[in-house]
Parts: structure tokens; C-alpha cells; sequence
């Protein structure tokens, strides 16, 4: 979506409040499409003495299976971000501040980047995921196995014969 903002910056204090959606289907995360619903956006944009402060409240579901485990989960995400805009940047680029000189941004691809820097490196079913026996592959959130967790460094096997 193409937001056209040259009403919020020609009129010191006005705001601007609406709601869209699009989809991210398409977006490939780790080998996987995880956005399995729409991402909902709620955008405030506000002019303070020619800087607009654009606000996008972000809602979606995420499906995919948890690093640990393997499960598939689906997790409702919500993510809040804030960008300045001004026309014009005087002088060498800053970082802080998203320059659109014909008073026009592309929502799509900003809300793609900011979602995609925003998710988790690690996606887990819960917090205390115990994940996967590493000798029989059980998983440990939903059975116990009689594998033995402990293990001897083959380097100090020779010392143990000296106990025995």
C-alpha cells in the first residue's frame, strides 16, 4: 500500500488514523512460508513542526516448528513500530529518519523489513522446551525415555578403570 501523506505534512498537527492489511504468504523465513494470515496494521500518522511520526501497530499469526522439538506451533505475534519522515535530509544521511520527498511511502516493503528484523533467531513451543533426546530422538515435553544422559569424555575414560 502506497500511503500518500502530503495532507499530515503540509498541516502542522494534523493526524492521520487508519487501518489496512496485506499479506506476507509469499515471504520465505528459514526454508519455510510462516505468515499463515494477513498481517493487520493499525497506522497513526502525526505532524510535530514538519516531522511525522508514523506509528504501525502489526498483528499476525506465525506458524512454523519450534527449534527444539520440531513441533508446529502457531503463535499470535504483535509488533509495534515507530518511524520519523521527513521531505528532504539536509546534508549526509541519517539513519533516524526516513526521507520521502514526493510525501509517499510504501508500507508493504517498510512493514516487511521491520517484521522480518523483529522475529525471534529462535523460535520455541514455550519457553521451557526440553526438546529432543539426543540418542533416540523422544520427545521430552511428552514422554520420558531410559536413554542415559550421562556421559563420560572418552579422554578420561582410562581414569575411571583406576576407581573400579
Amino acid at each position: 500500500m502506497i500511503l500518500d501523506l502530503k495532507a499530515i505534512f503540509l498541516n502542522d498537527g494534523s493526524v492521520l488514523h487508519t487501518d489496512y492489511s496485506f499479506s506476507m504468504a509469499e515471504v520465505k523465513v528459514d526454508g519455510i512460508y510462516p505468515f499463515v494470515s494477513p498481517v493487520k496494521v493499525d497506522i497513526t500518522a502525526e505532524n510535530r513542526a514538519g516531522l511525522v511520526k508514523l506509528s504501525l501497530a502489526t498483528s499476525f499469526n506465525y506458524q512454523r516448528p519450534c527449534d527444539r522439538c520440531g513441533t508446529g506451533v502457531t503463535k499470535a505475534m504483535h509488533y509495534d513500530f515507530e518511524h520519523y519522515l521527513v521531505t528532504s535530509l539536509s546534508g549526509d544521511q541519517n539513519d533516524d529518519y526516513i526521507e520521502t520527498p514526493d510525501h509517499t511511502i510504501d508500507l508493504d516493503e517498510l512493514l516487511t523489513a521491520d517484521i522480518l528484523l523483529e522475529l525471534p533467531s529462535k523460535f520455541l513451543c514455550s519457553d521451557n522446551c526440553k526438546g529432543l533426546c539426543p540418542k533416540c530422538g523422544a520427545n521430552l515435553n511428552e514422554t520420558t525415555c531410559n536413554c542415559t544422559t550421562k556421559q563420560i569424555d572418552p579422554r578420561l575414560e582410562v581414569l575411571k578403570q583406576l576407581i573400579e
